[in-house]
């Protein structure tokens, strides 16, 4: 009787059911193993719905499917329980895959994804219209008298075809070449000495800019803005107009403008008398907080020997300015009662008088007035030059015919202005030329003559024609736009009386 012991550790599986079952796990594994080894090499869809091949993919060599042997005595649903789901792997394979696949560019590039960068991102057409502008330099150069556009480049090497094509570019442009000493250019240069741009500064508000474009030059003129503040000064004269008013605080400018607003009615050489006295209201122009110069005179009051003169400052639609009274009389005369701003007078008129060259008693069918030579003569009215060029005694003389009635002389000229010449008509105002001594004269000065038909007349006592009066259409806005003049030159003369009491 055997021992069951023995019995239990002596039994042995049958041999051919052990073959089967390590072959089968053999199968298996190496089936696990060809799959993971699919997943890795070959991510994409699944293989029921193949995508199409890439270039890349096009050139690799084809793949062969594995497919599990069938083992003998095995059936076909052992087979198919042991393997793997083919559905399952390509499930697990497509997330492998969307994990692992690039990012890559859209076809449509209006949906690209613009990928960062520290550069400037530029706007289509700025380069053309701002080109890239290397570091220059600005030179500073003086107008000075006898200086030409020319001249100036050629100094700095630049080119007269360069100079020429600046010019050219722009009837703005064309302005540059009317340069006047004093006024300053900046010309500013690469360090291969090309122009990039040049200003020319008239003065500390005015300007003229042109700058290299693309396709040649730009050119552009300039105006700074300007504060304009309102002011008035007031005073009594003791001595003379003049030292009064400077110490009042007007500039000589103001004081000069004063009396030519008030020299048709009023003899400054003449009539003014101590106890006079005059209330003015002026602009001021200020740049940057700084007085840049005196504006335009608004309002102004003279008292001459107890009589009142007020003028006031008008603009039309049309832009025209001048001064007129308060009943809207003009201020203007038709002719200057001095048509030059004079010193003192040095001879009257009179029917005979002690000639200092000649020696000898004549008449003096003029007045005399003594200023600096080259002081600027006036045309004394509206009218036309008739004769220009030396004549005798009187030196460098310029005669002007106002109309058929009036006839102006002026004698003994240093020189002529280049605009004054025979045949030009003339305003108002306009120089024609400069105080000197030609001819007989003993010292600079002006010898004015006036005649009314023909005739010599005494040009301190003739009778002006007075300048025509504001239109009609205008009445109703002058008189409403003086209101605040007046009222303001009133406030002013009480304060300068009860000053003077």
């Amino acid at each position: 009787m055997q021992d069951f012991k023995s019995y239990t550790l002596e039994r042995k599986p049958a041999r051919g059911a052990m073959a089967r079952r390590l072959i089968l796990g053999a199968v298996l594994f190496l089936l696990l193993a060809v799959g993971f080894l699919y997943l890795i090499s070959t991510p994409g869809q699944s293989p029921e719905i193949d995508p199409p091949p890439s270039p890349e993919q096009s050139q690799q060599p084809e793949r062969k499917k594995i497919l599990p042997l069938p083992l003998p005595g095995q059936s076909n649903r052992d087979t198919e329980e042991s393997e793997p789901s083919i559905q399952s792997i390509s499930f697990i394979r497509q997330a492998i895959a969307k994990e692992a696949e690039p990012v890559t560019p859209l076809d449509n590039p209006a949906l690209e994804i613009i990928e960062e960068s520290d550069t400037e991102t530029q706007i289509p057409g700025d380069a053309s219209e701002a080109p890239s502008r290397p570091e220059t330099t600005t030179l500073t150069y003086e107008i000075k008298n006898g200086d030409s556009l020319a001249s100036i480049f050629k100094k700095h090497g630049l080119s007269a075809n360069l100079l020429h094509r600046i010019v050219h570019s722009s009837d703005t442009a064309k302005k540059l070449t009317a340069i006047r000493p004093g006024e300053m250019l900046y010309l500013d240069l690469d360090e291969d000495q090309n122009l990039f741009g040049l200003r020319l500064q008239h003065s500390k508000i005015d300007s003229l800019e042109i700058t290299a474009v693309e396709d040649g030059f730009k050119a552009a003129e300039l105006s700074r803005e300007v504060e304009v503040r309102t002011n008035h000064v007031s005073g009594t004269i003791e001595n003379s107009f003049y030292l009064a008013a400077k110490e009042a605080g007007l500039s000589e400018q103001l004081i000069m403008k004063m009396a030519g607003i008030f020299g048709w009615d009023i003899d400054f050489a003449l009539e003014i008398r101590s106890g006079d006295r005059f209330s003015v209201i002026f602009q001021e122009d200020y740049l940057d907080g700084e007085k840049l110069r005196d504006g335009a005179i608004l309002a102004a009051e003279f008292v001459n020997k107890g009589r009142s003169y007020r003028a006031l400052l008008y603009t039309d639609d049309a832009g025209r300015s001048d001064y007129y009274s308060p009943d809207g009389r003009s201020m203007r005369k038709a002719f200057l009662r001095a048509p030059v701003d004079f010193r003192r007078i040095s001879s009257r008129f009179t029917r005979e008088r002690y000639h200092p060259v000649l020696g000898k008693k004549r008449p003096h069918r003029g007045v005399d007035y003594a200023a600096k030579t080259g002081t600027p003569i006036k045309a004394a009215g509206d009218g036309k030059i008739i004769h220009r060029g030396k004549k005798g005694g009187y030196g460098k003389t310029v005669i002007i015919k106002h109309g058929q009635t009036y006839t102006t002389l002026y004698a003994h000229l240093s020189r002529y202005n280049k605009k004054a010449r025979k045949g030009n008509k003339v305003k108002q105002g306009q120089v024609i030329g400069y105080v000197g001594k030609t001819g007989l004269a003993t010292g600079p000065h002006l010898h004015y003559e006036f005649r009314v038909n023909g005739v010599y007349r005494n040009p301190l006592t003739v009778k002006l024609p007075a300048a025509k009066p504001i239109a009609k259409k205008y009445r109703e806005d002058f008189e409403l736009k003086i209101q605040p003049l007046l009222s303001k030159l009133d406030l002013i003369n009480r304060t300068l009386v009860a000053d003077a009491e």
